[in-house]
């Protein structure tokens, strides 16, 4: 048995056995953040369906990975979609597609790159996994300052923080074959702890998004699906659904 009055006598050793315990705390405070960041133990994994399974109501979870997602019941695309937003003129100049990841800094990027057009587009068509909710939102308010209408196109996905950029669309046109997810978000930032602790940051995000959301003539009620979607999970919004929270519109709406 360990002696404690040795233990008393020696500070040098109670200080490096409290330095221990305290990196052994941080490691699993460590490894607990990885595990919410998408790493998972055998048997603790999400356990919606894939996402290349077609849905119904009711049936709209789907397990998410932004660097695989295909509309659901299509194929597994061959290769991933570009790691950031790409712009590219398209039907004669009338349409801007967008797409790719929504990365930090795309919001200023794809705002000077659509103003520098030399034939300002009718509307723009996105194609995104989602990404920065900050940047996407940045990018939607100035897409609804200029006027721009919003679409998808048939096989078309807009998951994660795509949606705001779809909502900031004057008129919005999202056809039976495009497909709409949402989920819960990470807001802010930290080098030790998973930003789902960071309360403030949680609440202060959320209710940007809602404003913002409501600012575009979007039901924020639609935040009640993304709130109890994990990350790693997507929720698929039915055409009904896309038509009660006004995703989509007459072209004559605003």
């Amino acid at each position: 048995m360990t002696d404690t009055s040795t233990l008393s006598r020696n500070p040098i050793r109670r200080v490096l056995i409290s330095v221990l315990f305290f990196q052994l705390g941080l490691a699993g405070l460590l490894f607990w953040g990885d595990l919410q960041d998408g790493l998972r133990l055998p048997g603790f994994g999400p356990s919606a369906p894939a996402l290349t399974e077609p849905i119904r109501p009711g049936d709209q979870t789907r397990r998410y990975r932004p660097d695989r997602a295909p509309a659901p019941g299509q194929p597994m695309p061959t290769s991933p979609l570009s790691d950031r937003l790409v712009l590219t003129t398209i039907e004669a100049g009338a349409s801007a597609l967008l797409e790719g990841s929504i990365a930090a800094g795309d919001g200023d990027r794809m705002a000077k790159e659509l103003g520098e057009l030399a034939q300002k587009p009718q509307r723009v068509i996105l194609n995104s996994p989602g990404g920065s909710v900050q940047d996407a939102i940045a990018l939607g308010r100035f897409l609804r300052a200029e006027g721009f209408n919003t679409a998808l196109r048939d096989g078309d996905i807009c998951y994660s923080a795509c949606p705001y950029l779809l909502a900031s669309g004057v008129a919005r046109d999202i056809p039976d074959g495009g497909s709409v997810g949402v989920h819960q978000h990470y807001f802010g930032e930290s080098t030790l702890l998973p930003a789902f602790v960071a309360v403030e940051d949680i609440q202060r995000g959320q209710g940007e998004v809602m404003g913002y959301l409501h600012d575009m003539g979007v039901d924020p009620l639609v935040m009640r699906h993304a709130l109890v979607t994990p990350p790693d999970e997507i929720y698929i919004l039915v055409p009904e659904e896309l038509r009660s929270y006004k995703f989509t519109t007459n072209p004559t709406e605003s």
